[in-house]
């Protein structure tokens, strides 16, 4: 690197290849030197929306890793070799970055510190071991996120999977033909995305997780159906687990398994990258992440931060929060350039909008669930439903499980979760939408959404969610959770079954007591005096047994989600060896 400068003002810079030669020149007075450490979603939306806002700003970006631009979502499916080359996967490179937009991209520099006094940054070059420094007017950190590590023996022995790099690597021990078996300790979105790869590639593979359910950012009712599609399909869930040493060929567990792995992956989670940030003397918010205001800015006015290393705000709670989602990344990075160009637009509190698919299945979130809820002190109501995801006459409708969190006052929409294998991305967009716009329950049932029999119903499952809502909402249909009933019993409630005779005898709820809806007002005088829970499969049924009660003022609650929604719960608890009633 060559770099001409006179009066603090770039005349010339020269960048050369590895053999001598000059690969770009670039020759102007800049108006503003920007510096962005880490490239990819956040510091590249940055770095390409401030160039279109100025041409004649002066953008450098130090990436340390060999790509500056790559889509880290598709690493699991390298190794799976649905995206069979590494290529695929890198979507700019430092020359084309500087071809279209005259962006100096520097790979495999590190930036090590900080000098906010003295607005500058100090480098080290990774491929030759020397240092340098770079001055600043304004410098972004885009540092994103990096692996916990477990503090355990033998953990040397396992591989994480953050970048190219590691998915080159996973897939070649995999190629080799020497691994028969993995584990993977922690089912969270790359876990599970990892684990479905390596079962495709024919290994036996073991999640192990130490909370009670796979995926927890989805409440435990909700994520079954995911559950038993992985065992299914050949994972094997081991639950409530912790590993205690990683062996030579296997992993040892606190509770005395043994697991074979001739493959290890840690996948406990992350932590913000944010060490420069600190040693800086930059504030740590309360979440972990680098405290940032409205526009980005930390508590230097001239340092921004973006991406995985920063602190999000909650629309739902206010609270700080860590959101390691890339479509965020991407759009604050966007925000600092315009913010940075002048036009100060603060960002929007973020909801959290998530989903992941494995084996023809997917399973998303938006927003809050009822146990982010119940810790952050919100009150709130939740309906459970199961309609399928378009009009059942036609071919391959599927149903969904559908929950949905509002305020119990104003029926704002909190939180939605929606798990199947047909219809679900739609459906958490549309209520994702909802909670930005605001709405509340009762305006789902008032949206017009796209309809014919291949993609919806007349009665889309978002209307439907907005019917069933508005009878809880309005007090016209109350219910009870499945988590509720057991209490709710003992308190003196007896559960009416009101499905037909053969769902009952195929499985019911222990105690409940058949009472079809077709003849439960033949019964209407035997049940007076009597405090009882209805329920069918799914709630619609149980809904108008429900109202043929209440009009003879008997005390009734509906089961929110019927037997269905009861027995994925019962089914989860099972699983991890905490059923009581099952």
């Amino acid at each position: 690197m060559n770099i001409l400068r006179q009066a603090g003002q770039l005349l010339e810079k020269r960048v050369y290849g590895s053999q001598g030669q000059i690969i770009r020149t670039m020759s102007s007075q800049s108006e503003m030197k920007v510096v962005i450490i880490g490239g990819v979603a956040g510091g590249m939306s940055a770095a390409t929306r401030l160039r279109r806002l100025n041409e004649k700003t002066e953008i450098i970006v130090f990436e340390q890793s060999p790509y500056v631009s790559f889509a880290n979502c598709g690493l699991p499916y390298h190794i799976g070799e649905i995206i069979p080359n590494k290529e695929d996967l890198l979507l700019q490179t430092p020359e084309s970055l500087w071809k279209r937009f005259r962006l100096d991209v520097r790979t495999q520099n590190r930036v090590v510190e900080i000098d906010r006094k003295n607005k500058c940054v100090r480098i080290k070059h990774m491929e030759t071991d020397t240092e340098s420094t770079e001055s600043y007017d304004k410098l972004l950190i885009s540092t994103g996120a990096k692996p916990k590590i477990l503090p355990i023996p033998g953990i040397e022995r396992a591989v994480f999977l953050k970048d190219v790099d590691d998915s080159v690597r996973i897939k070649g021990l995999v190629d080799g033909g020497d691994i028969k078996s993995a584990a993977i300790l922690g089912a969270g979105f790359i876990g599970v995305e990892l684990a479905e790869n390596l079962v495709n590639r024919g290994i036996k593979t073991t999640l192990v997780e130490y909370r009670d359910h796979i995926l927890p950012q989805f409440d435990i009712e909700m994520i079954e159906p995911m559950q038993a599609n992985l065992v299914a399909n050949g994972i094997e869930l081991v639950l409530q687990a912790e590993a205690a040493t990683v062996d030579p060929r296997t992993i040892s567990l606190k509770d005395g398994r043994v697991i074979d792995a001739d493959l290890v992956v840690s996948s406990t989670g992350v932590v913000a990258d944010h060490q420069i940030a600190v040693d800086a003397g930059l504030v740590i918010g309360p979440a972990g992440g680098i405290q940032v205001d409205d526009y980005m800015r930390t508590s230097d006015p001239d340092i921004y931060a973006v991406g995985d290393a920063a602190e999000k705000t909650s629309m739902l709670t206010g609270q700080q929060q860590m959101i390691w989602l890339a479509n965020l990344a991407n759009r604050h990075g966007r925000l600092v350039a315009d913010v940075i160009a002048g036009d100060a637009v603060p960002a929007r509190k973020s909801i959290g909008t998530g989903i992941l698919g494995a084996f023809e299945m997917a399973i998303a979130v938006t927003g809050l669930t009822e146990g982010q809820a119940k810790r952050s002190g919100i009150a709130h109501a939740a309906i459970h439903l199961h309609p399928g995801s378009h009009a059942g006459y036609y071919p391959g409708s599927e149903r969904i499980a559908l929950k949905i969190l509002f305020d119990p006052t104003t029926g704002k929409i909190l939180g939605a979760q929606a798990v199947g294998r047909d219809g679900v991305d739609k459906r958490i967009d549309v209520i994702a939408t909802a909670i930005y716009a605001g709405l509340t329950i009762d305006d789902l049932m008032n949206l017009e959404l796209a309809y014919a029999p291949q993609f919806g119903s007349a009665k889309d499952a978002i209307n439907q969610a907005g019917y069933v809502g508005n009878n809880v909402l309005h007090g016209m249909s109350p219910n009870i959770q499945w988590h509720e009933l057991e209490q709710a019993v003992k308190e003196g409630r007896k559960v009416l079954d009101v499905r037909a005779r053969r769902e009952y005898d195929k499985g019911h709820i222990d105690g409940a007591i058949f009472a079809c809806v077709d003849t439960i007002r033949e019964h209407i005088e035997e049940l007076k005096g009597g405090r009882y829970v209805v329920h069918c499969a799914a709630g619609q049924r149980s809904h108008t047994a429900l109202q043929i009660l209440k009009s003879h003022g008997i005390d009734v609650l509906n089961l929110s989600g019927g037997y269905t929604t009861w027995k994925y719960a019962q089914d989860a608890l099972r699983r991890c060896g905490t059923a009581e009633n099952a």
